[in-house]
Formats: structure tokens, sequence, C-alpha cells
């Protein structure tokens, strides 16, 4: 894989999936050695650990070694521009609150794109030992099995996952929205790390997902997987979503039969400025 000079698509997820998977397991042996160092970034529920950013260290040299000239972003502060026109997203630890707690829903997620589109991505759950997993025109994979959402179209039946900011203003206008949406669906999950909340709707394993105010890394692998299975993702206008190199102010994944009835659920919300 060192040094191909036009990787395919397909190239880009295999390598995207060895590093993830890699990455996962050194930072879950890290978190059984134990947590030294855990302190707050953009507010005091905004985490870091030094599996963080030894995990995105690791992530950086990997992708150096195979790919370097691409560009990086990564959530710990990695970057290199890019001489490729390809861009690499990398969030070390999706869900750093899980993992300090020592609670299962943490992954690794990295993609990659360029200027037109999402490439390639991997997001692997640790806990469990599941790769997600997609490359642009090929479709999405769980363990390299393909994957599909669940296809319900009633929205009052439909497991809806979401997540909510760090900022506590922002969280008080979410807890509005979500008591006025409980009504109106199945039930409510908040698992804690927007890649894996993307990977669940691919598979089937709940029906919706929305969340705002996310970062590039948080949601460049999950929402190609997430697409690639053949669900919508949009912002919550029904605009189609694209990666870029700033903030992602809204996301919203679900099977297309739900997507009609979610835009007018999360019509009439705010929408951070880009």
């Amino acid at each position: 894989m060192n040094g191909l000079a036009d990787p395919t698509p397909a190239d880009l997820r295999d390598a995207a999936v060895a590093i993830a998977v890699e990455a996962g397991r050194f930072a879950r042996q890290g978190r059984t050695e134990g947590i030294a160092s855990a302190t707050t970034k953009s507010t005091l529920t905004d985490l870091v650990t030094e599996w963080d950013r030894a995990t995105e260290a690791l992530i950086v040299d990997r992708l150096a070694a195979r790919f370097p000239d691409d560009g990086i972003v990564g959530e710990e502060g990695a970057g290199r521009a890019s001489a490729t026109g390809r861009w690499w997203w990398i969030d070390p630890i999706d869900g750093t609150t899980n993992f300090v707690y020592d609670l299962p829903g943490w992954a690794v997620s990295i993609a990659v794109g360029d200027a037109q589109r999402a490439l390639a991505g991997a997001v692997y759950v640790p806990s469990v030992d599941e790769v997600f997993a997609a490359a642009a025109g090929c479709g999405a994979t769980l363990g390299g099995r393909p994957i599909v959402p669940s296809g319900r179209d009633d929205i009052t039946t439909a497991l809806v996952a979401t997540g909510f900011a760090y900022d506590r203003e922002r969280r008080r206008t979410q807890g509005v929205r979500l008591g006025s949406l409980l009504g109106e669906v199945r039930d409510v999950r908040r698992f804690g790390a927007a890649a894996v909340d993307l990977c669940h709707v691919a598979a089937g394993r709940v029906d919706v997902y929305f969340e705002e105010g996310l970062g590039p890394w948080d949601v460049a692998a999950g929402a190609l997987i997430a697409a690639e299975a053949g669900c919508l993702v949009t912002d919550f206008a029904g605009a189609p979503w694209t990666v870029g190199p700033t903030g992602v102010p809204q996301v919203l994944a679900c099977t297309p039969q739900l997507h009609p009835a979610m835009v007018a659920l999360l019509g009439g919300t705010e929408r951070p400025a880009r």
C-alpha cells in the first residue's frame, strides 16, 4: 500500500480500515493501562486524554508513510497541507467521555476525500471489535459484509439517535427540541459518539440520527458509510451534506422513507452559522 500513486476509493478504504483497527487496539490497550490526564478543551464537558493525542499521532504517522502528500485534519490539532487534493479527517477517539468513563461506545474514525466528495472511510469500535467501512460507489460494510438501513417508513415507530453540544446554552435549546420530538417517534437513544451513531443508521440498528455543531472529523467517515448503505444524509432542511475543512453545522441521516417527516420535524430549529 506504501507509495500508491493513484489509489482508488477501495484502496483508500482498505488503508483507512487497517489504520483505524491498529489505532483502536492501541487506544483500547491504553485504556486498560489507565488514564493519567483527562483535561478539557472548549468547555468543562469537552474532554481530552493523553490517549486521544497518542492515538492521533499514531494515525498521522501511518498516513505519512502511505500517503505522504495528502493533507490531514485531526481533532486534536494534527494538520498538514495537501499536495494531492486529498484530505484525511481523523477522530482518534470519537466519544472521549465514553472512553474516560470506560463505557463501550467510543470509536476511531478515519475518512478521506477531495474537493468534490468523500472517497472512503472507516469506523472501528474496539469494545465490540466491529469495523464499518465504505468507499465511494462501492457500498458500505460491517466486518466486510454489506449493510443496508432499516427501511422503516413510519415516523411514529422510528428509533432515533442524537447527541448534544458541549455548550450549555446550546444543550438547553436541544433539550427543548428533544422534548417536542419524543411524542412523535418510538423512542430516542443517546450513545455518545457521532461516528458510531451514523454507522448504526447504516446498519439498521436505529432508523434516524441527527445532531448539530459537530466537526468534520466527527462525521466524515460515518456520513459516507451511511450514504453508501442507502441512507439519505443531509442537513436539517434537507440540503445535501458535504464534508468540508471547517465545522459541520447539522447532519441528519435516516432511511429515505423517513426523511420528509424528519425534515418537517426539525425544520423550525436554529441553523448554526457555517
